[in-house]
């Protein structure tokens, strides 16, 4: 009879999986997306990545990945989709407590680059996707992009309001500076906090004069 439990012990034992040491039993979306996040820099986008690799930094099996993800890009797309969502409320929080255009144009702009020396990596992620990714990826920041603009021209409008002013297409309006503020992004990526104000400072007056100009437009066409 002891023979026969000692048997079944031994099968039991045989048929129980077999675990790497230091891998996850299970792993959540956001984990993956920080290992990604991890491992990419200025110089390697996501593209660059493999699924070995991430895996290895999430410390799971390659095929627990696909527990949530069919592919790299499927897990880029994602990630981008919520850098953008996260950036977008930050920046919405800002916006909503300003009461003029002055400060709506300096604690956007700040809060900008804040973002650029967070640990996140949601802000360096997106201005380096929308210029070096690949076309997928361009696309799912250039949707993130239209989120920002549409959220930018309802705060414009409301603040226009307020002071009994009006812009001339506000939807260009807060494309251009949407455009404007991200491509001024990419180039103080790497520049030195010095330098960051002085062209913080400029981006500022560029937008002023973006309002002012659409301002004027609406003045011209009445």
């Amino acid at each position: 009879m002891q023979q026969v439990i000692d048997q079944k012990e031994e099968i039991e034992k045989n048929q129980a999986p077999v675990r790497s040491a230091g891998r996850k039993a299970t792993i959540s979306k956001d984990e993956l997306f920080q290992a990604a996040l991890n491992l990419i820099g200025p110089e390697k986008s996501i593209a660059a990545l493999s699924l070995r690799e991430v895996a290895r930094e999430a410390g799971i099996a390659p095929n627990s990945f696909y527990r949530h993800f069919r592919d790299i890009d499927q897990l880029a797309i994602e990630l981008i989709e919520r850098a953008g969502i996260v950036l977008r409320h930050i920046l919405q929080s800002a916006r909503s407590q300003a009461s003029k255009q002055q400060s709506i144009i300096r604690s956007s702009v700040e809060v900008f680059i804040e973002q650029l020396d967070t640990d996140d990596g949601n802000l360096s992620l997106l201005l380096r996707e929308g210029y070096t990714g690949s076309r997928s990826y361009k696309q799912a920041v250039e949707n993130q992009l239209n989120y920002f603009e549409q959220e930018l021209k309802d705060d414009l409008i409301r603040l226009e309001r307020l002071q009994r002013s009006q812009l001339s297409h506000p939807e260009l309006v807060a494309k251009a500076i949407t455009q404007l503020v991200f491509n001024m992004g990419a180039k103080m990526i790497d520049m030195p906090a010095e330098t960051r104000k002085e062209v913080a400072e400029q981006t500022m007056i560029m937008i002023r004069m973006i309002l002012e100009g659409s301002r004027g437009l609406k003045d011209s066409n009445d």
